[in-house]
């Protein structure tokens, strides 16, 4: 029995070290554990209430990836889309220690493998409605999670856990009359049973069945592209009219949503708005007024509010800090920037400690020198291949390097930036600064947001054309694990064409065949061995340039309810707010 339950086993490991890092104390405010004071939802529930009503209101400035379940990688709306579309498990809805622990959703239990971890099987439980009343089948839940992996190329933006680990190959779901015909990786014995076919040992497949591509999907609904302007929900809140890109959301309950077969969602406001398109400034501003209740980006206040804040002692109750999770980094394009020395003179010669600041110094993370955050296991966070007093940056090296590439001189490229995101603005900016100390030009160039990954710096054509050498980004864990963390942004399995997060294109066979095998790997301690040589290589081979280990600083108003921060998703739990106007 140690054998099934040992994936269970290592995912507790990793989670227990994950909170130790989320709950830390902030450098300034008071003592975390007491009421009313700093940092309070980093570890506990924030004005907690079971008062229903009231409209909750978000905004953001810049949009949805898609709406679309199936469709999307941002951490923001894998939280939100939860209002909407259920998954088969989901993370434990409480502050501490068991917030990443798996439970399920419209599972009926936990899954079981087989002793090889080839096999899962799954039941979900019976009478889930869809907001027209009709029943949600297991054939729903396989159709979605077909849909969003073997397309054709249809959908791009979303993770491809299932396309890489089912056992089926290069199935279409969209060739013929029958888009299931011959998709057999997934067996639905009958209308609640899923039994997941692997190729391989995936010990951490039960965290993949969190992703919002598991939400069940109608076939007679799917309208493609299209679905994303009305999806058909099976959570407790349905779209009110169609989602309009760059404008709005609005979403109104859904009558056939049942609260007892649903451990995850209190589903405490009677409405949900979303307003898109606001400048991060305005967002602030009216968050601390009181006219929205959440930034739906999640990675909290901006520059100008931020230094505010923190100086006003009247608000210190009213923040939180947490570290996210997350690492904020610069992907160095290695089909732009090919040769390896050349990289690795921007490694050298980046002024830390100029980014650290431009993301907000002390109160926004801590400097990394390394790819895996230190609560995943695998982490070195005392690893720097590239140092540097004070981290200013090691110009002498940067420019050994550069003759060594063939580039004395230094060169000229462009950096892509998401253009409403202020910080990863301004360290686009100060990397500029310290690259030109060492004759490396960059230009600085701004893209949407919401098209970012799909038509611009995750565009391999646009990349190419637009000599796209560098581009800021940011990631988070999946879940908290090596492989959960960065197998998407460094194996170059996960490479494609558009919407692709393996940004810097890094495609070395050493680094890959390690994540294969940490795939094959039981005890936990080896694969964080593995995850340690791949964070090396990676560093080696110059292919990412950390910037910072994030911590947000989030503004929560007095009538924001059950408000906590959720490592899930590096940012407070969604589903659990609800707001006491009264």
């Amino acid at each position: 029995m140690r054998k099934r339950t040992l994936g269970f086993v290592a995912l507790g490991a990793a989670a227990s070290l994950f909170l130790s890092a989320c709950g830390g104390s902030a450098t300034t405010g008071g003592d975390s554990g007491s009421e009313g004071s700093f940092d309070l939802g980093s570890t506990e529930v924030v004005n907690p209430s079971d008062k229903t009503g009231g409209t909750l209101k978000y905004a953001i400035a810049s949009d949805f990836d898609s709406t679309d379940p199936g469709n999307t990688y941002y951490a923001f709306n894998w939280n939100f889309s939860r209002y909407y579309a259920r998954t088969l498990l989901a993370f434990n809805p409480e502050p501490g220690d068991a917030a990443t622990d798996l439970i399920p959703d419209m599972a009926a239990d936990l899954p079981e493998p087989n002793e090889d971890f080839t096999e899962w099987t799954i039941q979900i439980q019976e009478g889930l409605k869809y907001e027209d009343g009709t029943e949600i089948t297991a054939q729903d839940i396989k159709y979605g999670i077909a849909r969003s992996n073997f397309n054709g190329g249809t959908f791009t933006l979303g993770p491809q856990y299932f396309k890489t680990h089912l056992d089926q190959g290069d199935h279409n779901v969209y060739e013929g009359s029958d888009p299931l015909a011959g998709f057999d990786s997934i067996e639905t014995p009958d209308d609640y049973t899923l039994v997941f076919h692997l190729k391989d040992s995936f010990s951490e497949f039960p965290n993949v069945l969190t992703q919002p591509q598991t939400a069940p999907v109608p076939v007679e609904a799917d309208r493609g592209e299209l679905y994303q302007e009305k999806v058909v929900s099976s959570g407790p809140y349905k779209f009110d009219g169609e989602y309009e890109p760059g404008v709005k959301l609005n979403l109104e309950r859904n009558e056939h949503w049942d609260a007892s077969t649903d451990a995850v969602r209190p589903a405490l406001p009677d409405r949900i708005e979303v307003e898109i398109g606001v400048n991060q400034d305005e967002i602030d501003e009216r968050l601390v007024s009181g006219e929205i209740d959440v930034d739906l980006s999640g990675t909290g206040v901006g520059p100008a509010m931020h230094s505010r804040l923190l100086g006003d002692d009247s608000a210190q109750a009213n923040l939180d800090n947490p570290y996210s999770g997350a690492l904020r980094y610069v992907n160095i394009h290695t089909p732009v920037i090919e040769d390896v020395a050349c990289r690795q003179a921007i490694m050298y010669a980046a002024d830390r400690d100029s980014m650290w600041r431009a993301w907000g110094g002390a109160e926004g993370g801590d400097i990394a020198t390394n790819l895996l955050p230190p609560a995943i296991p695998g982490s070195d966070p005392e690893s720097d291949l590239y140092p540097s007093e004070d981290n200013k940056g090691d110009l002498e090296s940067a420019e050994a390097k550069l003759e060594e590439c063939g580039e004395g001189d230094g060169f000229k490229t462009n950096i892509a930036v998401r253009a409403e995101r202020e910080k990863e603005v301004q360290t686009a900016e100060a990397l500029q600064q310290s690259l030109e100390r060492v004759g490396i030009e960059v230009e600085v160039k701004s893209f949407p947001a919401a098209d970012f990954f799909g038509q611009y710096a995750g565009s391999q054509d646009y990349v190419r054309e637009n000599d796209i050498g560098l581009s800021v980004s940011g990631w988070g864990p999946d879940w908290p694990t090596g492989y959960g963390f960065a197998s998407k942004i460094t194996h170059g399995d996960a490479i494609m064409e558009t919407g692709n997060f393996n940004t810097s294109e890094l495609n070395d066979p050493e680094i890959n065949g390690l994540w294969d095998q940490a795939l094959k790997t039981e005890d936990p301690e080896e694969r964080a061995d593995l995850y340690e040589q791949i964070d090396t290589l990676v560093m080696e081979n110059a292919a990412i340039l950390p910037v910072v280990f994030d911590k947000a600083l989030i503004y929560r108003s007095d009538e924001l309810t059950n408000a906590y921060y959720q490592p899930s998703y590096m940012m407070y739990d969604f589903m659990a707010l609800g707001v006491d106007r009264g």
